[in-house]
Protein backbone atom coordinates (compact mmCIF):
# COMPACT_ATOMS: atom_id res chain seq x y z
CA UNK A 1 0.00 0.00 0.00
CA UNK A 2 3.04 2.49 0.63
CA UNK A 3 4.65 2.18 -2.91
CA UNK A 4 4.87 4.93 -5.15
CA UNK A 5 1.91 6.53 -6.72
CA UNK A 6 1.80 8.12 -10.14
CA UNK A 7 -1.05 11.08 -10.20
CA UNK A 8 -1.84 13.15 -12.98
CA UNK A 9 -3.32 16.69 -12.00
CA UNK A 10 -5.61 18.36 -13.92
CA UNK A 11 -6.43 22.27 -13.19
CA UNK A 12 -9.24 22.75 -15.17
CA UNK A 13 -9.78 25.82 -17.36
CA UNK A 14 -11.60 25.90 -21.27
CA UNK A 15 -8.76 28.12 -22.80
CA UNK A 16 -5.78 27.07 -20.72
CA UNK A 17 -6.39 23.49 -18.82
CA UNK A 18 -3.10 22.29 -16.49
CA UNK A 19 -2.06 19.30 -16.91
CA UNK A 20 1.23 17.77 -14.61
CA UNK A 21 2.18 14.33 -13.93
CA UNK A 22 3.80 13.92 -10.18
CA UNK A 23 5.38 10.61 -9.27
CA UNK A 24 6.49 9.37 -5.43
CA UNK A 25 4.98 8.64 -1.92
CA UNK A 26 4.29 10.60 0.73
CA UNK A 27 7.02 11.61 2.74
CA UNK A 28 9.82 11.03 0.69
CA UNK A 29 11.10 13.47 -2.45
CA UNK A 30 8.22 13.93 -5.70
CA UNK A 31 9.32 13.37 -8.96
CA UNK A 32 7.73 15.45 -11.77
CA UNK A 33 7.43 13.73 -14.54
CA UNK A 34 5.49 15.89 -17.22
CA UNK A 35 4.18 19.31 -16.41
CA UNK A 36 2.18 21.44 -20.04
CA UNK A 37 -1.71 22.75 -20.50
CA UNK A 38 -4.30 21.81 -22.94
CA UNK A 39 -4.54 25.07 -25.07
CA UNK A 40 -8.43 25.95 -26.93
CA UNK A 41 -8.49 29.08 -29.07
CA UNK A 42 -11.17 31.34 -27.24
CA UNK A 43 -12.78 32.05 -30.38
CA UNK A 44 -14.20 28.41 -30.91
CA UNK A 45 -17.18 26.82 -30.57
CA UNK A 46 -17.70 25.25 -27.32
CA UNK A 47 -18.32 21.81 -28.34
CA UNK A 48 -15.05 21.82 -30.37
CA UNK A 49 -13.19 23.12 -27.34
CA UNK A 50 -14.29 19.89 -24.93
CA UNK A 51 -13.51 17.91 -27.54
CA UNK A 52 -9.93 19.33 -27.64
CA UNK A 53 -9.23 19.31 -23.89
CA UNK A 54 -10.71 15.67 -24.44
CA UNK A 55 -7.96 14.80 -27.09
CA UNK A 56 -5.30 16.56 -25.05
CA UNK A 57 -6.10 14.89 -21.43
CA UNK A 58 -6.07 11.00 -23.16
CA UNK A 59 -2.81 12.00 -24.81
CA UNK A 60 -1.46 12.72 -21.59
CA UNK A 61 -3.18 9.87 -19.91
CA UNK A 62 -1.34 7.61 -22.61
CA UNK A 63 2.01 8.82 -22.41
CA UNK A 64 2.14 8.64 -18.32
CA UNK A 65 -0.39 6.08 -17.47
CA UNK A 66 -1.10 7.73 -14.33
CA UNK A 67 -2.49 5.22 -11.56
CA UNK A 68 -4.62 8.10 -9.96
CA UNK A 69 -6.41 11.40 -11.42
CA UNK A 70 -6.38 14.58 -8.90
CA UNK A 71 -8.87 17.74 -10.31
CA UNK A 72 -9.84 20.58 -8.68
CA UNK A 73 -13.22 20.59 -7.31
CA UNK A 74 -15.40 23.54 -9.07
CA UNK A 75 -16.88 25.74 -6.63
CA UNK A 76 -18.67 29.20 -7.04
CA UNK A 77 -16.70 32.10 -7.89
CA UNK A 78 -17.34 35.54 -8.89
CA UNK A 79 -17.69 34.82 -12.80
CA UNK A 80 -20.55 32.25 -13.87
CA UNK A 81 -19.04 32.38 -17.07
CA UNK A 82 -15.69 31.08 -15.88
CA UNK A 83 -17.30 28.70 -13.50
CA UNK A 84 -19.13 27.36 -16.01
CA UNK A 85 -16.20 26.71 -18.45
CA UNK A 86 -13.81 25.29 -15.75
CA UNK A 87 -17.01 22.99 -14.91
CA UNK A 88 -16.80 21.50 -18.32
CA UNK A 89 -13.08 21.21 -18.84
CA UNK A 90 -13.75 19.18 -14.90
CA UNK A 91 -16.25 16.87 -16.43
CA UNK A 92 -14.22 16.04 -19.18
CA UNK A 93 -10.73 15.07 -16.95
CA UNK A 94 -13.57 12.87 -14.89
CA UNK A 95 -14.72 11.51 -17.82
CA UNK A 96 -11.68 10.46 -19.32
CA UNK A 97 -10.20 9.09 -16.19
CA UNK A 98 -13.58 7.38 -15.26
CA UNK A 99 -13.66 5.96 -18.62
CA UNK A 100 -10.56 4.42 -18.26
CA UNK A 101 -11.47 2.98 -14.53
CA UNK A 102 -8.63 5.26 -13.15
CA UNK A 103 -9.91 6.73 -9.63
CA UNK A 104 -10.13 10.52 -9.58
CA UNK A 105 -9.94 12.51 -6.85
CA UNK A 106 -11.61 16.15 -6.14
CA UNK A 107 -9.32 18.75 -4.22
CA UNK A 108 -10.63 22.26 -3.72
CA UNK A 109 -7.91 25.23 -3.91
CA UNK A 110 -7.50 25.88 -0.33
CA UNK A 111 -7.05 22.19 0.28
CA UNK A 112 -4.44 22.05 -2.27
CA UNK A 113 -2.80 25.60 -0.96
CA UNK A 114 -2.82 24.02 3.02
CA UNK A 115 -1.26 21.07 1.81
CA UNK A 116 1.46 22.42 -0.65
CA UNK A 117 2.25 25.40 1.46
CA UNK A 118 0.85 25.30 4.71
CA UNK A 119 -1.53 28.09 4.42
CA UNK A 120 -5.19 27.64 2.64
CA UNK A 121 -5.12 31.24 2.23
CA UNK A 122 -1.89 31.19 0.02
CA UNK A 123 -1.31 32.75 -3.52
CA UNK A 124 -0.43 31.43 -6.66
CA UNK A 125 3.19 32.93 -6.47
CA UNK A 126 3.72 31.27 -3.58
CA UNK A 127 2.08 28.09 -4.47
CA UNK A 128 4.04 28.14 -7.66
CA UNK A 129 7.20 28.76 -5.29
CA UNK A 130 6.81 25.54 -3.49
CA UNK A 131 5.78 23.18 -6.17
CA UNK A 132 9.10 24.34 -7.62
CA UNK A 133 11.11 23.96 -4.53
CA UNK A 134 9.18 20.47 -3.88
CA UNK A 135 10.01 18.89 -7.13
CA UNK A 136 13.73 20.47 -7.44
CA UNK A 137 12.90 22.00 -10.55
CA UNK A 138 15.06 24.86 -11.83
CA UNK A 139 12.17 27.27 -12.87
CA UNK A 140 9.22 27.88 -11.46
CA UNK A 141 6.41 25.94 -14.26
CA UNK A 142 4.59 28.22 -16.66
CA UNK A 143 1.97 29.26 -16.66
CA UNK A 144 0.17 29.12 -13.23
CA UNK A 145 -2.34 26.31 -14.41
CA UNK A 146 0.69 24.06 -15.04
CA UNK A 147 2.17 25.04 -11.67
CA UNK A 148 -1.26 24.42 -10.25
CA UNK A 149 -2.12 20.55 -11.41
CA UNK A 150 1.27 19.58 -9.94
CA UNK A 151 -0.22 21.52 -6.88
CA UNK A 152 -3.09 18.98 -7.09
CA UNK A 153 -0.72 16.00 -7.63
CA UNK A 154 1.21 16.94 -4.72
CA UNK A 155 -1.49 17.47 -2.63
CA UNK A 156 -3.39 14.16 -3.66
CA UNK A 157 0.01 12.08 -2.43
CA UNK A 158 0.33 13.68 0.58
CA UNK A 159 -3.40 13.30 1.78
CA UNK A 160 -4.34 10.02 0.25
CA UNK A 161 -2.39 7.70 3.17
CA UNK A 162 -4.48 9.61 5.29
CA UNK A 163 -7.90 9.66 3.53
CA UNK A 164 -7.43 5.78 2.87
CA UNK A 165 -6.66 5.47 6.38
CA UNK A 166 -9.62 7.02 7.54
CA UNK A 167 -11.78 5.63 4.77
CA UNK A 168 -11.07 2.39 6.57
CA UNK A 169 -12.13 2.96 9.46
CA UNK A 170 -15.21 3.86 8.46
CA UNK A 171 -15.46 1.15 6.52
CA UNK A 172 -14.57 -1.22 9.86
CA UNK A 173 -16.49 0.66 12.49
CA UNK A 174 -19.49 0.34 9.78
CA UNK A 175 -19.23 -3.27 9.34
CA UNK A 176 -18.68 -3.69 12.96
CA UNK A 177 -22.24 -1.69 13.54
CA UNK A 178 -23.84 -4.48 10.94
CA UNK A 179 -22.50 -7.78 12.72
CA UNK A 180 -25.76 -7.95 15.34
Amino acid sequence: MGGRVRVLGVDPGLTRCGVGVVEGVAGRPLTMIGVGVVRTPADADLGHRLVAIEQGIEQWLDEHRPELVAVERVFSQHNVRTVMGTAQASAVALLCASRRGIPVALHTPSEVKAAVTGSGRADKAQVSAMVTRLLRLAAPPRPADAADALALAICHIWRAPAQNRLQQAVALHTSKGRTA
